[in-house]
């Protein structure tokens, strides 16, 4: 399993995830702030579980180039 995380309230609106892991983030047009996709909202941290490993390594490399550092990613 496969768990990431993102704080978007604390977006900056970089891009950076969106180049990284185009399948799992894009760029809300309403705010600019990033849409981590099919997640779920528990008071502002957005998480996604998915059981397909192989988009581990794209959001590891998102959330390493997050200047904000606000993704996480765990592999269990």
């Amino acid at each position: 399993m496969v768990v990431v995380t993102l704080q978007r309230a604390k977006c900056i609106g970089c891009n950076y995830c969106v180049e990284m892991a185009p399948g799992q983030f894009q760029m809300s047009k309403k705010d600019g702030k990033t849409v981590l996709l099919h997640a779920q909202d528990a008071k502002g941290f957005f998480t996604l579980k998915s059981a397909d490993h192989s988009i581990a390594e794209f959001c590891e490399l998102a959330a390493k180039a997050c200047p904000v550092k606000i993704i996480s990613v765990k592999e269990t």
